[in-house]
């Protein structure tokens, strides 16, 4: 863990690893109604330094910069109309004082930036826009909020701020074509913004993968007709991740902080409070790393493991030299790490500050005064949540566990009150809310939905239980199964097994609007996690890599007959959905078990490993490689792991389903695999959803690809 020697963010030696230029700022005259960010001209770039020291992130001698575009305003009244009765409420951040919550809602239909009362029900639209909110994050003085927006639904995002009145709103980063942006952390004192930005490329992916014109759009989607499928030939040149502070107000230029050409992620997740340091999470997946960077010359003076999962990793203690760290580092399970620094930033040692033998430290959120955490810890996919105190650094002190209403926390949100901290729950039977914690007494926020209107109608949601199947080689899967209501605990039933993306996602105990249909329908569901997944120890994830894959495709044959063998499901009405990872091992179980399953619903999957790296973003590309096999060196891996190549063994209809922006999964996955099913003879569907990308984010979208779903296997399981 000693400072790397090498170029920093690109892991090479000597070389040229310069990124090309970054989009030039633009700026709209206030009042200005087109709000696309565009403007007849860029201003100039911010020069960059002369000469590097050793260890620096390079950087082009003369590097654009984002700059403030003022947009129109576009906040709206507290009695915006509300037709979502079953609402969700998440990713929370809190005002300075703690008495104001910024949050994501959907109770328009669309997740947007709202604010609302800690301990009242009055609640405001802060954007009025319909493009879905991701992240949100309220400054350090209480003069901005900040968040990220997606859109037409796809994959290349926006940072916005706008003041918690609704007025001023601006865009900082991510307004050219093809380019992208995200949040990082405030500045302590909140006078500037940590936001990465991808350059902009000459053809925007997400223009290339938008269908055109096909028979069968009625205004919300698209089903396939006869138009020649385009995949991008090779892949794409990699483009470069550059982490910058911002001034909102536009007063000083912006301060490249890192960079690096082909980064698949670059965040910041914590600045020092005297300036000096800067806490970064870099890498692709399953090679996460934390880099503490020295803000004066962007030297990396440390770099530490870390796990995947939630990307914002930790923060520095108030004096600049301990970093507490959410890490696996030498470790099955990720802990909380003290990192100690010396005043160069180089690292003295670590010690394990909290940690578990048998689940992962899956949040970490630091108080704003450095004085205590929040550790929400993954105990077999239900959270516990402890507030520890973190004085005298770098030992951790006393904790004590904060009771839940419900099963998972999803997002931390410490408040100037270190006993009173705020969380995003979800649950098995509710909604995802928000939750105040005053002296650890869950108290549910007045806008959140009540548990009682968790789902329209009367029927209640289905509390899971939880499974574990064997898989062929003696390794002990998860998953959690959901009983139809009304069923005879001893009747064999309709099955559909739901298969998670990732693959390192994991399935969790909180309700899931499309698993509630499917057993409104007289479904059961089993969710189960195959090896890959999260939540059982680093072993576990990484059990699937390379032709590790084959072994998971096995998992899914293992998991349908445990609940055969247990009673619990119908071996002649068994069915296989998934979505991204998940709908891969949809394909892949179709034609790997032909016999064993009646139907699929392939969601935003790969069919061809081979044509998704040539089409899919290039940081994901790198990320992929690592998971499944190089686009270059293991092209015989890939093509054996593809469900096309083994597509003359398919038998059974298939629903595929795409969103029409999705630049992760490119569409042309999904439309290859339904045109050679339908060339086989077999019914085969394609249901393209619009402005979504890999993501489904509006109501309508959702509401119609559930209903086509538990349509679909309605037809085929109980028809």
């Amino acid at each position: 863990m000693a400072a790397d020697a090498r170029d920093p963010l690109t892991g090479t030696g000597s070389g040229d690893s310069s990124p090309a230029a970054l989009p030039g700022a633009t700026v709209l005259e206030a009042g200005d109604t087109t709000g696309d960010g565009q403007a007849p001209a860029p201003l100039p770039g911010r020069a960059g330094p002369g000469q590097e020291p050793r260890g620096a992130a390079r950087a082009t001698a003369v590097h654009p910069a984002p700059e403030p575009v003022l947009l129109s305003e576009a906040s709206a009244p507290h009695d915006v109309p509300q037709p979502l009765t079953a609402h969700g409420c998440w990713y929370p951040s809190v005002d300075p004082l703690g008495r104001y919550i910024a949050f994501i809602c959907d109770r328009t239909g669309v997740p947007q930036l709202w604010t609302g009362p800690v301990d009242g029900g009055e609640v405001h639209l802060l954007d009025a826009d319909l493009d879905p909110v991701i992240e949100v994050s309220w400054s350090p003085d209480g003069r901005w909020i900040a968040y990220t927006t997606a859109p037409g639904g796809g994959e290349l995002d926006r940072v916005l701020c706008v003041r918690p009145d609704g007025t001023g709103r601006r865009l900082l980063a991510g307004g050219e074509p093809g380019t992208s942006a995200y949040l990082g952390c405030w500045r302590h004192d909140g006078s500037a913004l940590a936001v990465t930005v991808t350059e902009p490329v000459a053809s925007a992916p997400s223009e290339q993968s938008r269908p055109g014109d096909r028979r069968g759009r009625d205004g919300r989607a698209v089903l396939l007709g006869e138009t020649p499928l385009t995949t991008t030939a090779a892949l794409r040149e990699p483009r470069t991740l550059a982490a910058y502070l911002v001034d909102p107000e536009g007063g000083n230029a912006p301060t490249l902080l890192a960079s690096e050409r082909g980064a698949p992620t670059l965040r910041v997740c914590d600045l020092s409070r005297d300036g000096g340091f800067a806490l970064l999470r870099r890498g692709p997946r399953g090679r996460r790393e934390a880099l503490v960077v020295r803000t004066r010359d962007r030297a990396v003076t440390c770099t530490v493991r870390v796990a995947d999962g939630d990307p914002w990793i930790g923060g520095f203690a108030p004096d600049g030299r301990t970093v507490w760290l959410r890490s696996d580092t030498d470790r099955e399970y990720a802990a909380l790490l003290a990192l100690r620094l010396d005043a160069r930033g180089e690292l003295l040692g670590h010690t394990v500050a909290a940690a578990r033998d048998d689940c992962d430290l899956e949040l970490l959120a630091l108080d704003r005064d450095g004085r205590s955490a929040l550790l929400s810890w993954n105990v077999r996919g239900v959270s516990e949540l402890e507030v520890t105190a973190l004085t005298p650094a770098p030992a951790a002190g006393p904790s004590r566990a904060v009771t839940l209403p419900h099963e998972v926390v999803t997002r931390l949100a410490p408040t100037a009150d270190p006993d009173g901290p705020v969380v995003a729950l979800s649950g098995s039977r509710r909604r995802p809310g928000v939750w105040w914690l005053p002296q650890g007494v869950a108290l549910r926020t007045a806008w959140s939905s009540r548990d009682e209107d968790a789902v329209p109608g009367t029927r209640p949601p289905v509390r899971p239980v939880p499974v574990r199947p064997v898989a062929g080689d003696g390794l002990t899967l998860g998953g959690w199964y959901y009983r139809a209501p009304g069923r005879h605990p001893g009747e064999p039933a309709p099955c559909v097994l739901h298969l998670h993306g990732g693959p390192e996602e994991q399935e969790r105990p909180v309700l899931d609007p499309l698993y509630h249909e499917l057993l409104g329908r007289g479904l059961d569901v089993f969710a189960p996690d195959i090896r890959g997944s999260s939540g059982y120890g680093r072993s576990f994830v990484d059990a699937d890599l390379g032709e590790g894959r084959f072994a998971a495709i096995e998992d899914v044959a293992a998991c349908a007959a445990h609940v055969v063998v247990e009673g619990l499901a119908d071996p002649r009405r068994l069915a296989v959905m998934g979505r991204s990872y998940g709908g891969y091992l949809v394909m892949a179980s179709l034609v790997w078990h032909p016999e064993l399953f009646r139907t699929g619903v392939a969601v935003c999957g790969m069919s061809d490993l081979n044509t998704f790296f040539a089409g899919t973003e290039p940081w994901i590309a790198e990320s992929a490689a690592h998971k499944y096999g190089h686009p270059e060196r293991d092209r015989d891996l890939l093509r054996a792991l593809s469900p096309m190549s083994r597509i003359d063994a398919l038998r059974v209809p298939v629903l595929a389903v795409h969103g029409e922006h999705d630049t992760n999964v490119p569409p042309g996955e999904s439309e290859q695999f339904v045109r050679a099913a339908r060339e086989h003879g077999l019914d085969a569907e394609l249901l393209m959803l619009r402005e979504e990308g890999h993501d489904f984010r509006r109501a309508d979208n959702r509401r119609l690809f559930r209903r086509t779903a538990a349509d679909w296997m309605e037809r085929h399981l109980l028809g």
